[in-house]
């Protein structure tokens, strides 16, 4: 009864451990990407996950306008697309180095 009581006990430790090193840091990591993905607006720099970089016309609730380039090719797309926010991260990137 000893040993199946120290099991179990072992088990709920290395699950604990599990969800402390792996789901937790994702799921904080899924929290700052979709608040990134609310927060875009009009005139931010962004890079898709597609890899295409350009600059946002036009924004609703679940899509946005991309303009890219000189010829001012516009995309529609939605927000799940977007890979990082260049302004953004460069804005937190002068905020580090002021530290």
């Amino acid at each position: 009864m000893g040993s199946n009581g120290s099991m179990i006990l072992i088990l709920v430790a290395m699950l604990a451990v599990m969800w402390l090193l792996m789901i937790r840091p994702e799921k904080k990591k899924q929290k700052k990407v979709e608040e990134m993905r609310n927060a875009l607006s009009v005139g931010d720099e962004i890079i898709t996950i597609g890899g295409i970089m350009g600059r946002i016309v036009h924004v609703t609730d679940e899509d946005i306008t991309l303009e890219t380039g000189e010829d001012r090719v516009r995309i529609q797309l939605k927000k799940w697309a977007v890979s990082n926010n260049v302004k953004a991260d460069a804005a937190e990137a002068k905020e580090k180095a002021k530290k």
